[in-house]
Formats: C-alpha cells, sequence, structure tokens
C-alpha cells in the first residue's frame, strides 16, 4: 500500500489487519504488512488512537497497536441494516464501551449522523420503551440504557461543523419520555449546521410565568434575529403539546414570520392544535425545518 490511497482506505485495511491480531502489533509490523511507510503510518496510528479506533500498550520499549472493541470495517450506506440490531444488542448486554465504539466507527467509515439517528438511535429508544412497558426491564434498568443512548447522541454533538447563523432551533421536550427524542433531534439540527439551544424536559416550568420566561430566552438566543428561528415541541401528551403551543404562538406571532413553531407527538383525532408543522414523524420534522430553511434564503 503506498502513496495515493486516501485515509479511509487505510483505516479499513487496518482494521482488517488488527481483526486478525489478537496479541495486538507494532507500528513496524503494521507497516510493514500494509507496505505503507513506517513515519506515514505512525502518525495514522496516532490520528486513529485519538478518534477512539485504537487503543495501545506499552511493553518494555515496544508500543502494541490494538482495535477497540466493536471495530470493522463498513460501507455505507450499504451497511446501514446491519448496525441496528448490532446497536442495540450491544446496548442491552450493557457494553457501554462497544456502544460508543459502533458509533464512532460508523461514523470514521463513512455514516452520517441523521442515518445513524434514524436507523440506530431511534429504534433502540423505541425498544427501550417498549421493553419497560411489557415488564421486561425495571426502571432502573431503563434509566441505565436511556443514560447510555444519551451518551451515544452526545457523541455527534462534539463533532466539529461550520454552523450557519441564519439557521436557529429551540428543542423542548414536554416530559421525560420525550426527552430522548428532542436529545436526538438536537444532535441531528447540529449536524447539518443549525445553532441548537436544547432546554430538555420542561415538564416542571409548565405554569403561568413561562411565556415570560421563554420570551427573555428567545430575545438572547435570537438577539439580532439573523435567518430563522424553529421551535421544536417533543410530548407524549395532548396536554403537553397545547400548553406549549399556547404559550409559544403569541411570541411568535410578535416575532414574525422567521420563527416558526414545530410540535412532534400523536394525539387524538378530536385534538387541533396551532402550529406551523404537526407531525408524529421525526424524520418529518428535520425536512421541513430544512426546507423552511432553504426557501428562506
Amino acid at each position: 500500500m503506498g502513496r495515493g490511497y486516501s485515509t479511509e482506505e487505510i483505516r479499513k485495511k487496518l482494521i482488517l489487519t488488527l481483526a486478525a491480531s489478537k496479541t495486538g502489533m507494532s507500528g513496524v509490523e503494521i507497516s510493514e504488512k500494509m507496505n505503507v511507510n513506517r513515519i506515514t503510518m505512525g502518525k495514522y496510528l496516532k490520528v486513529f488512537a485519538v478518534e477512539g479506533l485504537l487503543r495501545q500498550k506499552n511493553i518494555g520499549n515496544i508500543t502494541l497497536w490494538f482495535l477497540e472493541p466493536g471495530q470493522e470495517s463498513y460501507n455505507f450506506p450499504d451497511d446501514y441494516f446491519k448496525i441496528t440490531p448490532k446497536y442495540l444488542n450491544y446496548l442491552l448486554k450493557g457494553s457501554e464501551d462497544q456502544v460508543y465504539s459502533l458509533i464512532r466507527n460508523c461514523l470514521h467509515s463513512g455514516a452520517t449522523v441523521n442515518r445513524l439517528i434514524l436507523e440506530a438511535i431511534l429504534p433502540a429508544i423505541n425498544s427501550v420503551k417498549n421493553l419497560y412497558d411489557d415488564g421486561k426491564i425495571g426502571t432502573s434498568e431503563q434509566n441505565l440504557l436511556r443514560t447510555t443512548i444519551s451518551k451515544s447522541l452526545q457523541i455527534f454533538n462534539q463533532l466539529q461543523v461550520d454552523l450557519d447563523p441564519k439557521k436557529n432551533v429551540v428543542v423542548i421536550s414536554s416530559d421525560t419520555q420525550s426527552l430522548l427524542f428532542s436529545e436526538a433531534a438536537s444532535s441531528a439540527y447540529h449536524s447539518d449546521g443549525w445553532n441548537v439551544s436544547h432546554l430538555g424536559d420542561m415538564s416542571s416550568v409548565i405554569n403561568v410565568l413561562f411565556d415570560l420566561d421563554f420570551q427573555k430566552l428567545i430575545g438572547k438566543v435570537w438577539k439580532q434575529k439573523p435567518g430563522i428561528l424553529i421551535v421544536v415541541v417533543f410530548s407524549q401528551t395532548d396536554e403537553g403539546l397545547n400548553f406549549f403551543a399556547d404559550a409559544i404562538n403569541p411570541i411568535k406571532e410578535k416575532s414574525g414570520k422567521h420563527m416558526k413553531l414545530a410540535l412532534c407527538g400523536s394525539t387524538s383525532k378530536k385534538t387541533k392544535i396551532d402550529s406551523d408543522l404537526f407531525s408524529e414523524k421525526f424524520e418529518d420534522i428535520l425536512q421541513w425545518s430544512q426546507t423552511v430553511s432553504e426557501n428562506m434564503k
């Protein structure tokens, strides 16, 4: 393997090379096996270690390199179907390191944040809820699994992206059960270059003073009113959706056409809530937001 190969090609070759070694390999062994200059290979090994692909173990004057758990070579978009069961399997087994390594490995292999959220994170959130509702796991285990999912989403938030000052979003969860969905949305927006203000679970602030408090916040996060501001509310109940819609709509009307309200949840057919978009589908909210942003340009 010589000059002209991309970092991605070297990464895939390295995964295959180290996957066959249970005792680790030195940098010299790796460079010879892959036919890459030793100095160049040494630089790649250090970069991949920072990314979480590799770990090293020093034995005397020799440094041995190992793959982190859960690392293998993927080809996206063809391999997205493999990630859904693998992520859930690692999650339910309590293998946190493998959960996080899988996410990082997918990102290194060319997966997009939005597809990983749709293909792995959201199905896992729903699976954990179903297991709890069916009495197969208790509250403690449910909270542990939800925490691991939340930490997975934090990996996406650590990615460096170019933020567009004209794309602003405030994300709200009206209850605890909607929190992970709001976190997932925040990560998806961040990856698409939105300036995200994630307020988390706001169930404790459902009171008559919320509209005044929220208006002050809008004045800070959207001070010069550049571009667009979308407020997205996730809720499992009609009450939550109704409350936040009633509180936010008057503020939206005062702020002009560049402020929008989107609601995500399920309601009874008779319920009518005023908003710019209402959908039960997570992906609809993201797609609509992108469309609105493009139309504002």
